[in-house]
């Protein structure tokens, strides 16, 4: 009995400290990353990989919203966190920050594809 109950403990911790794991920011879909909205990411070519900062702020940022991250958010694989110039957090992926185009309006839009040859989707 003493074990069965060392037994049960032991998975109760086990997996409470599995719940304790954030989801990814995103997720794979249609080949390319989406937002927990479904909403197709892309990258922009004038940020510098790895740079930690974004140079999509103002006008930019309206057109092409950042994947806002929490305050308490942490890197996460290929996920990092940088703080963008107005001090919201921004997540990147692979050192490049992640965006949506304010002209997809329904998930599965790919329409920012190739913007002004800077704008790009993400595909993993």
């Amino acid at each position: 009995m003493k074990f069965l109950t060392i037994a049960v403990l032991t998975a109760a911790l086990l997996g409470g400290c599995a719940s304790m794991t954030s989801p990814p920011p995103a997720k794979v879909a249609d080949g390319v990353l989406v937002g927990p909205n479904g909403m197709t990411l892309y990258t922009f070519d004038r940020d510098v990989t790895g740079s930690g900062k974004s140079v999509c702020n103002g006008p930019c940022a309206t057109n092409w919203p950042p994947l806002l991250a929490a305050d308490t958010a942490k890197a996460s694989g290929d996920y990092t966190v940088i703080t963008r110039d107005d001090g919201k957090k921004q997540w990147a992926m692979k050192g490049k920050p992640l965006y949506y185009w304010v002209k997809d309006t329904k998930a599965g839009d790919k329409t920012g594809d190739g913007v002004q040859n800077v704008w790009h989707i993400v595909k993993p």
